[in-house]
């Protein structure tokens, strides 16, 4: 089958997907005349999560477009805020993305975490089933067809992806009400409820606590609480920031 070629310039939001060649502008590509222009996109390298309006010739096209010869091509980051049609706004986190699913927890956002792995197929029908985006670092995983919705995590630290979820998709926070540990919501509890779980010291220096309608665990303003309130301060400025400047991400 003859090759149809066509000109290609990805956004540089995108440029870590794809090989150096082709973060200059627009690049010459072959094709086979029938993949459609999402499968294109992907064989580059990059996730169609990460897509925003694919354009040809000045015109905005769907992923199923056949590109024909002579085209050219834009593809665009998506637009952020990015909104999540269909179902109210949560997460479901790989293996790998533990800190970050604690700190959304602790924002109040609905996070589903997977703290063994239980593959991309078992992932993908998840999110699937329980219509949530999907967080990696993992493309091939968010190449899977099943998923809901996914997004590619950008950087290896916490703190830069709290900071990217939060920019990307400015899901509502309230902080304090979700169980770090297994994402269940948070009660007011008194000290006789919560005793068992209780040492000697925090019987006598502490009289708040919250316990998880789910698991049960115990929550009280302890030794590391300082901590986590800077990461609750933090949130809450990104999203005022954010509100009037508009949310990036890190490379």
């Amino acid at each position: 089958m003859n090759a149809t070629e066509i000109r290609v310039e990805v956004a540089p939001e995108l440029h870590l997907f794809v090989p150096s060649a082709r973060r200059a502008g627009a690049t010459a590509l072959g094709t086979d005349g029938v993949s459609t222009l999402g499968h294109v996109i992907e064989s580059l390298g990059v996730p169609l999560t990460e897509v925003g309006a694919l354009v040809v010739d000045g015109r905005e096209v769907p992923v199923s477009h056949i590109p024909r010869a002579g085209e050219s091509v834009r593809v665009r980051a998506v637009t952020r805020p990015q909104r999540v049609p269909g179902a109210p706004l949560r997460f479901l986190l790989d293996v790998h993305l533990g800190t970050l699913a604690r700190r959304l927890r602790l924002l109040g956002v609905d996070t589903a975490y997977e703290s063994t792995d239980i593959g991309d197929p078992a992932l993908a029908a998840r999110s699937a089933a329980e219509q949530r985006v999907m967080l990696s670092r993992d493309r091939g995983l968010l190449r899977r067809r099943e998923l809901w919705a996914g997004a590619y995590v950008y950087s290896t630290q916490p703190e830069e992806q709290l900071r990217d979820v939060l920019g990307r998709f400015a899901p509502e926070l309230n902080p304090w009400t979700r169980c770090t540990a297994c994402n269940g919501l948070l009660r007011t509890a008194t000290k006789e409820e919560v005793a068992d779980q209780l040492k000697g010291g925090t019987q006598r220096s502490y009289d708040v606590f919250a316990q998880c309608t789910s698991c049960g665990r115990a929550y009280w303003k302890g030794a590391h609480h300082d901590q986590l309130e800077a990461v609750v301060e933090r949130a809450l400025s990104m999203r005022t920031q954010g509100s009037t400047q508009g949310g990036t991400h890190g490379g």
